[in-house]
Order: C-alpha cells, then sequence, then structure tokens
C-alpha cells in the first residue's frame, strides 16, 4: 500500500518509464456532491500491481505527471468517471487513454459491457463481485478488498492487447484511434458550468425563455450550494421542485408554501435565497434568455424517420461488429434528423461516424422534407 507522497512519486516516476500503465479508483459517493476518493489501483504488470491510500497520501498532485504523460498509455474501464475524480485530485487532466469499455464496441462486444463482463469475454477470467458495495474510507482494508481492488487492473493489459487484435480484424483500428482521442480533450474532466446545469433538468413539458431564465439562475445557485457543502444536488432542493419554481415564479415566501416538491423546511432554509433567484432571472432581458426547446410538430413522423435511421445503424452494427450503442443513441439519431446532415454539431454528421453510416445514406436522408419545429409540442384534440 502505498501511503505516502515521497512513496507515490517513486512509483510514478517507474510507472512513466513503462509503455502503458492500468488505472482504477475506488471511491464512496452516497452523500456527497463529490465523490470521496478511497483507493487508486496502479498496474504496471499483471505481476506489478499497487494501492494508493488516498486517504493518507497528503499530496495526490505527483499523479498528474503521469496523466499528463503522452508517452505513457493509461488503460482503464470506463475511463471519464475516473479520470474526473483523477484530474480533481491531481490538478491534471489524462492523456493518451485507452478506454477498455468504448473499445470493447469496436471489438464485437457491447460498449456498456461491465469490467467483469469484459474480463470474462476476453481474458476468461470471472472476478468476485463480493466488494462491490464495500466501504472505501475505512482503514485497514480487508485481504477481500486489496483482493478485488488489484484484480480490477491486473488484466487491463491483456485486456487491451485482445480487444486491439479483435478491432483491428474488424478493420477498426482507425476508427477506435479517433474516438479514443477525444479523450485527451481536458474539458472533459473539468468542473461543469453552473449556469449551464438548467438543460440537464428534465421537465415534463417545454419552459418558456422566461421561465427557463428563471431555472438557468435556480440551477446555477444549487449547484454551487451543493459544491459549497458538498451535498447532492436532490439534498439542496429537488429538480421538480425547481420545475415548479421557474413555471410560477412565487415573489413572497408565502407563494414559496404551495410550490410542489418544496418542503417547509426547504422554504425555511432557502427561502429568501430562491426568491432572488427567482427575481434575478424575471430580470433578464428578452434577447438573454435561453432560447426555447424546440420540438417536432408532428411526432409520428419524427417517429417513423427515427425508425428508419436506427435500423440503418443496427444493420451496420451487425455487419461491421460495432456496438450500435457507441454509434449514437435514439436522442443523437433525432437530433440529426431534425439539424439536417450538413449541421456538424450534431455528432453522426461528423468523423468515424458519419463513415460509418455512409455519405449515400445521408444523401437519401436530405431528400426528406424538412420538419416543422415548434417550442411547444402540438396537443391532440379529444374526440
Amino acid at each position: 500500500m502505498i501511503d505516502t507522497t515521497a512513496d507515490l512519486e517513486a512509483l510514478v516516476e517507474r510507472a512513466r518509464q513503462r509503455p502503458s500503465v492500468a488505472l482504477d479508483t475506488e471511491f464512496v459517493w452516497e452523500r456527497t456532491y463529490y465523490p470521496h476518493l478511497g483507493v487508486i489501483q496502479v498496474g504496471l504488470s499483471s505481476e506489478e500491481c499497487f494501492l494508493v491510500d488516498a486517504a493518507a497520501c497528503e499530496d495526490l498532485s505527483p499523479l498528474g505527471a503521469l496523466l499528463a504523460d503522452a508517452g505513457v498509455i493509461k488503460i482503464l474501464h470506463d475511463a471519464q468517471q475516473d479520470l474526473t475524480i483523477l484530474c480533481r485530485v491531481s490538478g491534471t487532466a489524462g492523456r493518451n487513454v485507452f478506454d477498455t469499455r468504448i473499445v470493447a464496441g469496436f471489438a464485437g462486444l457491447k460498449s456498456t459491457i461491465s469490467l467483469q463482463g469484459l474480463l470474462n469475454e476476453v481474458v476468461g477470467v470471472e472476478l468476485a463481485k463480493a466488494e462491490t458495495r464495500t466501504n472505501w474510507l475505512v482503514r485497514p482494508l480487508s485481504p477481500e478488498q486489496v483482493d478485488y481492488a488489484i484484480d480490477d487492473v491486473r488484466y487491463l493489459q491483456e485486456v487491451r492487447q485482445n480487444l486491439l487484435t479483435l478491432a483491428a480484424a474488424r478493420g477498426h483500428t482507425a476508427w477506435l484511434t479517433e474516438e479514443l482521442e477525444l479523450l485527451d480533450n481536458p474539458a472533459l474532466y473539468e468542473a461543469p458550468d453552473p449556469r449551464a446545469y438548467f438543460q440537464r433538468i428534465k421537465t415534463s413539458r417545454p419552459l418558456a425563455p422566461r421561465e427557463l431564465a428563471v431555472l438557468r439562475e435556480l440551477g446555477a445557485w444549487r449547484e454551487t450550494e451543493a459544491q459549497q457543502r458538498d451535498r447532492p444536488r436532490s439534498h439542496v432542493v429537488d429538480d421538480k421542485a425547481l420545475v415548479s419554481l421557474a413555471r410560477c415564479k412565487p415573489t413572497t415566501l408565502k407563494g414559496l408554501q404551495s410550490i410542489n416538491h418544496l418542503s417547509p423546511r426547504g422554504v425555511e432554509r432557502y427561502g429568501e435565497v430562491l426568491l432572488e433567484q427567482v427575481g434575478r432571472g424575471l430580470a433578464v432581458s428578452q434577447e438573454e434568455r435561453p432560447p426555447p426547446v424546440l420540438f417536432p410538430t408532428d411526432k409520428q413522423i419524427l417517429d417513423e424517420r427515427t425508425a428508419v435511421v436506427w435500423s440503418h445503424i443496427e444493420q451496420l452494427g451487425e455487419e461491421k461488429g460495432i456496438d450500435p450503442a457507441l454509434v449514437a443513441s435514439r436522442s443523437e439519431v433525432k437530433e440529426l434528423i431534425c439539424s439536417g446532415v450538413d449541421d456538424h454539431g450534431a455528432r453522426l454528421a461528423r468523423g468515424w461516424r458519419r463513415a460509418f453510416i455512409g455519405e449515400d445514406f445521408l444523401d437519401q436522408l436530405t431528400q426528406w422534407p424538412a420538419m416543422r419545429l415548434s417550442s411547444s409540442r402540438r396537443r391532440r384534440r379529444s374526440r
């Protein structure tokens, strides 16, 4: 167990002499905003695996030198979450990342496969699952915890080689390289902009720009409050309460008391600041309000076109041995249909995904009549 900064620096120096290093993290993330890191696994080979006691090491910044070293391949499974955590504790984003989950999607496997499933499929190893919900902050670690943690990195070097062989046999090396290069973007691991969080809040029906302006202020305040208190967002104010506030736009404490999903305790603790955020949103000029969310006026046509495109993706995925879920989600298919194949902001309209779908098929999409969009869904008349 590496439990001092000096020993961590020595391990990082050794790791930087290797062509590739396997990494993983174990953390607790149930009642906090930020994951609380317990253990970092570092695998130099199948025989040389180390556990870094993140709670004991006073300074984890030496990890940054390894993460930033483009000459060392960092092998992880479902890399973005782990790298976001490691970026926060080390101050450095990862470079030259090999995500075994992503590459599995190019190798005839599901891109949503778990690490346990991948190891079983690719190297014939079956891992125990007994420690999946363990508390990694309690010391000392049990022998079972140590074995579990080490096994998560012990086989990743072999997994990488086998996945590369499977993907190369299907002719997908260039595409998977392009996809992995996206993980070198430091923005993936930065803290999100609090003022952009409102876009992730789901609503049962569309909000008008004025309501969206209120929701933006409320969402930004809650994000900052949750970060400062290190509490889950829902422990501050629930999403549904924020949406109700945006719709009703109360201006008094009495008005707050009638808001759905906002508890009396929430009113007592946050009432004044919630009213302040509502006021800030209402004061936003029309030009600075968020644009309305646009929806096709004919949902049936959108569903029919989505089914055609998705069927095409599934057929190609079966032929080429690429998981359709890696290519796109259904929401991304709808985005392509609504925005058009010439919108290079749509992920399906650029890079290897565009090549996968094929220019001939995309040309067919351009022949479809443009869809009419509206800021609200058309309501069917009752008969």
